[in-house]
């Protein structure tokens, strides 16, 4: 169903072409008549038709300068203009603005049935083109690639369910990859100011070139390469026995080292993750190498560095703590109790698993309370101290002596994040629909205020603000401008002796005859018929 808008300055003609079609029928709906560009503008802003008909001559704003505003902000809306044999030189200026059509008056229903039966079936054909499969899967097949990188970087980040990642390899043509698996990441170096002048100061040209010879190197082995937002080279091995494949992969990565540093001028450096036995568990040997190419502080640059070497085999969970407080962190702006539930247990499984020590368990728990806390605080500032969770965060964790008791610990104080979260965000709504409707209060009578000056007195996008503040005070926004307006302008006439082209100005209309209309449309009455009438109440 295609929306449709009505512009005339002639009531009766408004009303004619309103009540002699049947909307629906003809695949549209008619959301409203105006009887100027300038009214018409103001809803556009709002409810974007798709089609408008419009007048050429009208006060106020004619249908030239309304076509040209449309044109201009909404060049998807189409334009049908309603012209007299007299107005030659208008049509000429709206044939180059690129009006979809003209109607000449006086127009037969006959023939706007014939025209909207045209405009459909034409705006019908070209939603069809922009859904055209054949061209979605040309765009598809050039972003595979991208999407090929991404699909792996959110594997290795352990984002992703074994089904997801079952079906999606099998997509992208990825080879089946059997365990053990293991996790290698490739950094660039610091590079000297003699390094990037070889390479033309383009940093991507000299990083695709490092890709390249390591999509050289890994030709015909077991391995899976990609590139994250980061800019660093990801390999993925798998398939060899555990010595043979860590041994594998140590060598694969000094080999891309070594030749990088000879072919390139530049130098790398490679970490090494641990050894894992299944799809799910990619993100803790990915994380080890990450933190393994931390150590290249310490150690220097220009080297292959194993996680295995620096902290043990044993001490894997150590790195994990920044993911799992990011997992946390991210759970808690989402909201999900269900989401929450599933990864208190994931991460609690994990620690059963680990057999680590229970001090070095608490540890883990305690980094996860300090992203819970300061993800609070990012959300809410300074409110986050009336948080009644703090007191079961603050509680002595180590009194707890089991991982069942920090279990459902865990899930109480996640569970009243999640809901001081929701109740602290609807306040901030509101606070921020109270915020506006002050600011329009202390700024209605200038005739330039504007939906995008209340958005931005908030900070909020013009499409998210204006459907809440039509959710909590069931008016658009220049709706509740306009009323305002409207309301100081009766206050005026009922108090002051002012002249209502001065109340006019005073509210913000610097054209009278425009307020007068407005002011007719919303109170049936002129407003020197509302003054009038005021006067004969009081003398009665």
């Amino acid at each position: 169903m295609y929306k449709i808008m009505i512009v005339d300055d002639e009531s009766e003609v408004r009303e004619g072409i309103k009540e002699s079609i049947d909307w629906e029928l003809y695949g549209f709906e008619c959301i409203g008549d105006y009887a100027n560009g300038r009214e018409a503008l103001e809803v556009i802003a709002e409810s974007r038709p798709d089609l408008v008909i419009s007048d050429i001559c009208m006060p106020f704003m004619d249908g030239i300068e309304l076509t040209r505003n449309i044109q201009m902000k909404y060049p998807y809306i189409k334009v049908i203009i309603l012209t007299a044999h007299d107005e030659f030189d208008y049509v000429q200026q709206a044939l180059r603005l690129q009006v979809y059509d003209f109607i000449v008056k006086p127009i037969t229903a006959y023939e706007l049935r014939a025209l909207l039966e045209k405009v459909r079936s034409d705006m019908d054909k070209e939603a069809e083109h922009r859904e055209n499969l054949t061209h979605l899967k040309i765009q598809l097949q050039q972003s595979l690639p991208l999407l090929r990188e991404r699909f792996l970087e959110q594997m290795v980040g352990g984002t992703l369910k074994d089904g997801q990642m079952q079906d999606r390899l099998h997509y992208f043509r990825i080879p089946t990859m059997l365990p053990p698996y293991l996790v290698a990441a490739i950094d660039l170096d610091e590079l000297s100011d003699i390094t990037k002048g070889r390479w033309d100061n383009d940093p991507e040209l000299l990083r695709s070139a490092a890709y390249n010879i390591v999509q050289e190197v890994l030709e015909g082995k077991k391995a899976v390469n990609f590139r994250t937002r980061e800019d660093r080279m990801v390999i993925l091995f798998y398939g060899e026995a555990e010595e043979v494949l860590y041994d594998a992969a140590f060598h694969l990565a000094e080999v891309i080292r070594f030749c990088i540093e000879k072919y390139l001028k530049f130098t790398v450096t490679a970490g090494i993750g641990t050894l894992c036995s299944a799809l799910s568990e990619l993100s803790i040997s990915y994380n080890g190498a990450i933190s393994a190419l931390d150590y290249r502080f310490m150690l220097g640059a220009n080297r292959v560095i194993s996680i295995q070497d620096m902290e043990g085999a044993h001490n894997a969970m150590h790195w994990l703590d920044m993911e799992w407080s990011r997992r946390f962190a991210t759970m808690i702006k989402t909201g999900a109790n269900k989401d929450s539930h599933a990864l208190i247990q994931q991460l609690i499984s994990r620690l059963k698993d680990s057999l680590m020590p229970i001090d070095a368990c608490y540890l883990q728990i305690q980094s996860i309370l300090i992203a819970i806390v300061n993800t609070i605080h990012e959300l809410v500032g300074d409110e986050s101290d009336h948080f009644k969770g703090h007191e079961l965060i603050f509680k002595n964790v180590n009194r707890l002596k089991t991982l069942d008791e920090i279990e459902q610990w865990l899930q109480d104080i996640c569970k009243e994040a999640i809901a001081y979260i929701a109740v602290q965000r609807n306040d901030l709504t509101k606070m921020q629909v109270r915020s506006v409707i002050a600011y329009i209060e202390e700024h209605y009578h200038n005739e330039n205020l504007t939906i995008h000056d209340l958005c931005r007195h908030v900070h909020l996008s013009k499409s998210y603000f204006s459907a809440v503040f039509k959710q909590h005070t069931e008016q658009t926004i220049m709706e509740y401008v306009t009323r305002i307006r409207l309301d100081k302008a009766k206050d005026l006439l009922r108090h002051t002796p002012m002249k209502f082209y001065e109340i006019a100005e005073k509210v913000g209309y610097s054209d009278p005859q425009y307020f007068s209309v407005l002011f007719k449309k919303h109170m049936g009455t002129t407003p020197t018929e509302y003054r009038e009438k005021l006067t004969k109440e009081t003398a009665g």
